[in-house]
């Protein structure tokens, strides 16, 4: 299986299969807020936060020159000691391809781009709906800004930390 790693614009078309899976996984999970689908959560950030040079970037695992699995990351909120966290966002896998590591595969890629950039820590949010994503979460050590033994049925989002992992050499 011929698989490669690229770094890519939010706006590559490579990632088209993975913006239009995503939209139709939100709006399937999630009602519409105020008469608005859930996938225009998709636009709510221009390509340009998810630019290297603003501290971003989106990754893209391909097979065959097809994107299988990807993720992204932007300039998060302050961390306590007033220096910015890496937020992540936009992470897929394939229905064909789960359950094979890519996600875990991802979230590492992520999480060393991160630690690469000098951010003071990690964060993210998932959808209560998403129970497949917080489990991934919790398995890869990250931590959680809620209770994760009480239903959260009702929770708009999720909130997860974690600290930078040490760069590798």
């Amino acid at each position: 299986m011929i698989e490669e790693v690229r770094w890519v614009a939010a706006d590559d078309p490579v990632l088209l299969p993975l913006l239009q899976d995503l939209a139709r996984d939100y709006d399937a999970r999630y009602e519409p807020t105020d008469g608005v689908c859930s996938s225009a959560e998709l636009t709510r950030y221009p390509p340009e936060v998810f630019a290297a040079d603003q501290g971003g970037g989106f990754v893209a695992v391909l097979r065959h020159g097809v994107v299988v699995a990807g993720g992204a990351l932007k300039r998060g909120s302050s961390g306590g000691d007033g220096r910015p966290l890496a937020e992540f966002k936009r992470m897929w896998t394939d229905p064909g391809s789960r359950r094979q590591g890519l996600a875990g595969r991802v979230l590492g890629l992520l999480e060393q781009r991160a630690a690469a950039l000098g951010y003071a820590g990690l964060e993210l949010t998932t959808g209560a709906k998403q129970p497949e994503a917080v489990a991934l979460y919790l398995r890869h050590g990250w931590v959680p800004d809620f209770d994760p033994a009480v239903p959260q049925d009702a929770a708009a989002s999720l909130r997860f930390t974690k600290p930078v992992p040490a760069p590798e050499a």
